[in-house]
């Protein structure tokens, strides 16, 4: 019988093993799928204005937002890992896409490829995290399938994780510097205790050849004590230029590269300071290297001056030094939104890792309170895996729960060791065995439907997907998700418009709207024309006026003060201008009252043009409208009609609504009758 029990058993094991690896396959291929679809959901602006805009826009010479990060004056940006990862690939493309221009006629260079080809760069780098969680589980004999599971399923990893955030860049840099500090603890560890092993065998040595032997066999150890010094000094440089939030994300990480065989007897604070000197002296060509790239892209450094050496302190510029100074104002902090100190904590770890962000906040508490107590006995070892996992998950946390403005991005590169340490869980659940001591039915329910391991029923797992799916479906594909498509129809727009013909566009209660995904030539730069090779420089045509979540009465007046100046403009000089609004489906009720009640609806026609499917502004949330019409209609009952009329007029709310305003121009019979009444009255 036991022998069947354990044969069971390893089938089992087995038949799970295979069935989370295939799993995780799938989602490995739904994350590339993923990004050709593409994803229109919008999930914050910087995904756009901290990379693409600016990238695409200098490259390609288009019109685009340079955001005030990057101004000349005080850059708190750096450019360098940007131009290796989105210019340096833009390049090839281009020089690819003047073939397929050629020679199939296939245009590359559109708004489509603007937005997916930056995120399959990304991509590819999202998968550092899968090998780093890959690597470690096999150094530390850990399951890596279930790991490698809740990795790839996780919005986290489907949405941001192929998203031109920095934030992205910084998730991957943390994954890679945890596989490579985990890989010199545990290579540390072993050549440490291999070593006083066979010091001891050579102190117990009876014969001189005994003794030999065990000395060869000591001196043949691989060196250990500086591993990976320069990858790992580099990559701190990297992450800090990307992100200067890096600093806390890399503290702990660090201090356990140099902590490593501490404690032993060959292992002392010299060994600790020279690991430090070597660390630092390590960064530095990676710190000159993005000081010398930022200098010169912000024109603080030119080509002239480093020839003739006339350089000062003046020609060089540290981007993270300049970051970290304005985040240090507070009032400047607050300008971006003053956020409670435990949001972090209670409300962005559980949205991003909602089981595990919440079995990771309860673990850690466990933890404290096994502290508090002086129970170090359960503790984890100092220099553990599961030690420098917690450290890498609350050190962070603690720090950023400091500053002002909290966002869930920020917290990003707390996926790796979260799933490390508590991936299993969503498998065998938070207790493996029946915790309490007696038989209760109540507790025996609430075992089997939250704490058990039977395959047959696992909640945390079941949870866990439906949490990753809804808010992978939200974020990835409605929330904002009508901008990009405004973006292609106004590039259709400024195609096939007249070339004196000007375009005005007004927005309100949706998301900034990235320009170089228009296609339009820049104004600001010299074009040159292919066929005469001439310099030009084009005219602006284009204009956009964005306000936010303006009130319904401000928006009017601002659209009418927009109508009254491009009237005033291009009427008397006899040219043509088509002015555009774009809001929420949500908000087109209350506009077209608002314009009514302001009596702007005599003077002005609005027609829809198009609404782009779905779109969700978090600012103006569809509502169930109950109109008196159809209440009257339905005689104050639910009939058929009625509701499915109100869920139509709900569903219709999920869009983005693009009108254009018309001035209402008289006619010439109009004018006539106006002008006779006017005599037959003088």
């Amino acid at each position: 019988m036991k022998l069947k029990r354990y044969i069971n058993q390893l089938w089992l094991r087995h038949r799970n093993t295979d069935e989370n690896w295939y799993t995780y396959l799938f989602f490995l291929v739904l994350r590339v799928v993923l990004v050709f679809i593409p994803q229109k959901g919008y999930v914050h602006p910087d995904e756009f204005f901290q990379s693409v805009e600016v990238m695409t826009g200098d490259h390609f010479q288009l019109e685009h937002v340079r955001t005030w990060e990057f101004n000349n004056t005080m850059p708190l940006r750096s450019i360098t890992l940007q131009f290796v990862l989105l210019r340096v690939p833009w390049s090839f493309l281009e020089f690819f896409a003047l073939y397929t221009r050629r020679y199939l006629d296939i245009e590359l260079l559109q708004s489509y490829t603007y937005l997916v080809f930056p995120r399959l760069i990304m991509c590819a780098l999202s998968f550092i995290n899968d090998w780093s969680m890959y690597r470690i589980c096999r150094l530390f004999s850990l399951n890596y399938e279930i790991r490698l599971l809740a990795l790839g399923s996780s919005w986290v990893m489907l949405i941001f994780g192929t998203r031109t955030f920095s934030n992205t860049i910084e998730l991957a840099l943390c994954s890679l510097l945890l596989a490579l500090v985990a890989e010199c603890m545990i290579k540390t560890n072993t050549i440490i205790y291999k070593k006083e092993m066979l010091e001891e065998r050579y102190d117990k040595a009876k014969s001189i050849s005994e003794r030999v032997r065990m000395w060869r066999l000591c001196k043949s150890l691989p060196a250990h004590n500086y591993s990976h010094t320069l990858l790992v000094a580099s990559i701190c440089v990297v992450g800090v230029f990307n992100r200067p939030t890096f600093i806390v994300y890399g503290a702990p990480m660090v201090f356990y590269w140099l902590l490593r065989g501490m404690g032993t007897k060959t292992i002392t604070f010299r060994d600790f300071n020279f690991r430090m000197l070597l660390f630092c002296l390590s960064a530095l060509p990676a710190l000159v290297f993005f000081i010398i790239c930022d200098s010169f892209y912000y024109k603080y450094l030119t080509v002239g001056e480093l020839q003739m050496l006339q350089l000062s302190i003046n020609n060089f510029v540290s981007t993270p030094w300049n970051f970290i100074k304005y985040n240090l104002d507070a009032k400047k902090t607050a300008e971006h939104g003053i956020h409670p100190k435990y949001l972090h904590l209670l409300v962005n770890i559980p949205l991003l890792y909602n089981v595990l962000g919440v079995v990771t906040v309860v673990s850690f508490a466990y933890l404290l309170t096994r502290f508090l107590r002086a129970e170090y006995q359960g503790l984890p070892r100092a220099q553990s895996i599961i030690s420098l996992m917690t450290s890498a998950i609350f050190v962070p946390l603690f720090f950023l729960s400091l500053i002002n403005h909290q966002e869930p991005r920020f917290l990003l590169p707390l996926l790796f060791p979260i799933v490390l340490l508590h991936a299993p869980k969503l498998y065998h659940g938070l207790c493996p065995n029946y915790p309490f001591k007696e038989e209760h039915p109540l507790m025996r329910k609430i075992y089997n439907m939250l704490l058990c391991t039977q395959a047959s029923a696992r909640p945390l797992l079941k949870t866990w997907y439906m949490c990753n799916i809804a808010l992978a479906i939200f974020f990835g594909f409605i929330h904002q998700a009508g901008i990009f498509p405004l973006t292609q129809h106004l590039e259709t727009v400024m195609q096939s418009k007249a070339p004196a013909e000007h375009i005005h566009l007004i927005t309100s209660h949706i998301y900034n709207v990235p320009l170089t995904f228009m296609n339009m030539p820049s104004t600001q730069v010299l074009h040159l024309h292919r066929e005469t090779g001439r310099r030009f420089r084009r005219h602006k045509d284009f204009y956009i006026y964005e306000y936010g979540s303006l009130s319904m009465p401000q928006l009017v007046a601002k659209i009418k003060l927009i109508q009254s100046y491009c009237e005033n403009k291009y009427v008397s000089k006899q040219q043509k201008y088509r002015l555009y609004l774009a809001l929420p489906a949500s908000l087109s009720d209350n506009m077209l009252a608002e314009l009514q009640t302001s009596g702007a609806s005599s003077n002005m026609r609005t027609q829809l043009k198009r609404i782009f499917y779905p779109h969700i502004s978090t600012e103006a949330l569809p509502r169930l409208n109950f109109r008196n019409d159809f209440k009257t209609t339905a005689h104050s009952k639910l009939s058929y009609s009625y509701v499915s009329a109100q869920l139509s007029l709900f569903v219709n709310e999920f869009g983005l609504a693009l009108y254009e305003l018309q001035p209402a121009r008289k006619s010439q019979t109009e004018k006539l009758q106006t002008v006779k009444l006017s005599k037959r009255k003088i």
